[in-house]
């Protein structure tokens, strides 16, 4: 059995080695090659929070998972390339349930499996997969079908432009925050609305434009529901694509509890 000063990483000449807690890289060997996976600080100082807390939840039991250092740094590595692009509260949760359900630390694949129920159930994807897509349609984010609404609401409230023409250094962080207070209250049952469709502007005559804010504020409706509903009069007049849209603008303003026409036209 080893001893605690073993386990938290102490050597025979009493030197510290890599704590559990410390932000040193995790993982790494001393001269590391090309080819080799990068592992984000930030991907690093999450494993090293995941081994604290196994450590302090499960006792005797983490500490006879491994028996030497080299063990401890190899499984770091590895859990650091499975989890790398989940964010902390994800991670915070994923380990809650392991302490909650499982008597001994879990596997990576059990882990990942928790992981996976807990976000799966709301279809969130990891921070980094939602990064990127916010990045990648940041340039008509009304007109993309999200795989998450999270997504777009936390581009939305990082800044479009930004996410268009910042480093990611720069803006990630801000966007990873957005998007993990938006996860929190989609987990906790708030139903987040659906981007609002631009209207297209007629640079030439503006008349739709007006004649949309004018019946919005008729129908006490903010600007922004009066073009959702309105949206299918910018299709040709006539055409079956305009009426599709008419119709779920119909059904739409029912479930907002609307009693209102919509008016075929604007003329």
């Amino acid at each position: 059995m080893k001893t605690p000063a073993q386990i938290l990483g102490k050597n025979t000449g009493g030197l510290s080695r890599q704590s559990w807690t410390s932000r040193t890289p995790t993982g790494e060997p001393e001269q590391p090659r090309p080819e080799q996976v990068a592992i984000t600080n930030e991907t690093k100082t999450m494993v090293n929070m995941i081994f604290a807390r196994f450590m302090a939840i499960y006792g005797h039991k983490f500490k006879s998972c491994f028996e030497t250092q080299d063990e401890i740094r190899i499984a770091k590595r590895e859990w650091a390339l499975s989890i790398q692009g989940f964010g902390e509260v994800e991670l915070v949760a994923a380990i809650d349930r392991c302490k909650e359900t499982l008597a001994w630390m879990p596997t990576i694949s059990e882990f990942l499996s928790i992981l996976n129920d807990l976000t799966g159930d709301f279809g969130l994807p990891p921070v980094k997969q939602a990064y990127a897509e916010a990045c990648r349609f940041a340039d008509q984010p009304s007109r993309h079908h999200w795989s998450h609404q999270a997504i777009y609401h936390a581009g939305r409230e990082t800044d479009w432009f930004r996410l268009r023409s910042e480093e990611e250094d720069k803006v990630f962080p801000d966007f990873r925050y957005n998007y993990q207070v938006i996860c929190r209250r989609v987990r906790a049952g708030e139903e987040l609305s659906e981007p609002v469709p631009v209207a297209l502007e007629n640079k030439s005559d503006n008349t739709l434009v007006e004649f949309i804010r004018r019946w919005g504020e008729e129908n006490n409706l903010k600007p922004e529901q009066a073009s959702t509903l309105l949206f299918y009069m910018t299709k040709p007049e006539g055409s079956a694509i305009r009426e599709r849209f008419r119709e779920a603008s119909m059904q739409r303003a029912e479930s907002w509890g609307l009693n209102i026409e919509l008016p075929l036209n604007y003329q």
